[in-house]
């Protein structure tokens, strides 16, 4: 695979003042067979070769992450993510083109309008004539490679992901869940990974107070709200360790 580095530019947010990079590759997708000129982006944080840095692959979700869909977790995960890395001081975020599991916009529209009618989030990508899980990690793990990183922690429930980096010789040395707050319109979306796609996560509590919103404050509010400023230390336990 030929990674070519598009940008690399300054990137301040409400968590923490990243380095954004833009990157492109043509990818032959191991699931479909398919090869596809595929971009990613890589929010980089402080030193991330001091110690195995935390990292997140994560999947573009615009209903989520543009609309604040409630169908699914990908926007606090993704938030949970950058917060976690700012208050690390360290870390790297990549952010893949795969929307809906890797089937794109509109046929995750068409998955949703077949959920509406009964079936889960598995079903409805069979039923469109798509593998349940399209998604390939091999430009992700490029990406990782292209920044010398060669152990991590990874921020991630998805046992396909964990797979993809061990598989690539990268050593994962803690993986750290990614478990956000439920609520009624994707506690069967949520279950569903858990006992189809086998995702690690316990049920989590019911927490969403609809009439309670506006004073709910959600990840990114938080993180706004307490300006989050890189740690000058990894915390205690993550120090000495057998890197």
């Amino acid at each position: 695979m030929m990674l070519k580095q598009i940008a690399d530019v300054s990137f301040p947010t409400c968590w923490a003042h990243f380095r954004l990079l833009g990157f492109e590759a043509r990818v032959t997708n191991m699931k479909t067979g398919k090869t596809n000129l595929e971009s990613a982006l890589a929010l980089i944080l402080g030193d991330i070769h001091r110690f195995p840095p935390m990292v997140r692959i994560h999947s573009q979700c615009a209903t989520g992450e543009v609309f604040h869909s409630l169908r699914c977790d990908c926007r606090d995960q993704l938030h949970l993510g950058l917060s976690r890395i700012a208050e690390e001081g360290a870390g790297v975020l990549i952010y893949e083109q795969q929307e809906g599991r890797g089937i794109g916009l509109m046929e995750k529209l068409r998955a949703y309008e077949l959920q509406d009618h009964g079936f889960d989030t598995v079903e409805a990508n069979l039923q469109l004539g798509h593998a349940v899980d399209s998604r390939d990690y091999a430009l992700a793990v490029e990406i990782l490679r292209f920044f010398q990183i060669h152990s991590l922690r990874l921020m991630s429930n998805n046992p396909e992901k964990i797979r993809a980096v061990k598989a690539s010789g990268i050593q994962i040395v803690e993986r750290i869940p990614v478990d956000v707050q439920d609520n009624p319109h994707c506690t069967r979306y949520l279950a569903t990974k858990r006992e189809k796609l086998g995702h690690l996560t316990f049920p989590p509590a019911r927490c969403f107070q609809p009439a309670e919103s506006s004073s709910s404050a959600s990840l990114l509010t938080q993180a706004c709200a307490e300006t989050a400023t890189p740690r000058t230390e990894l915390r205690s336990e993550l120090r000495g360790g057998p890197w």
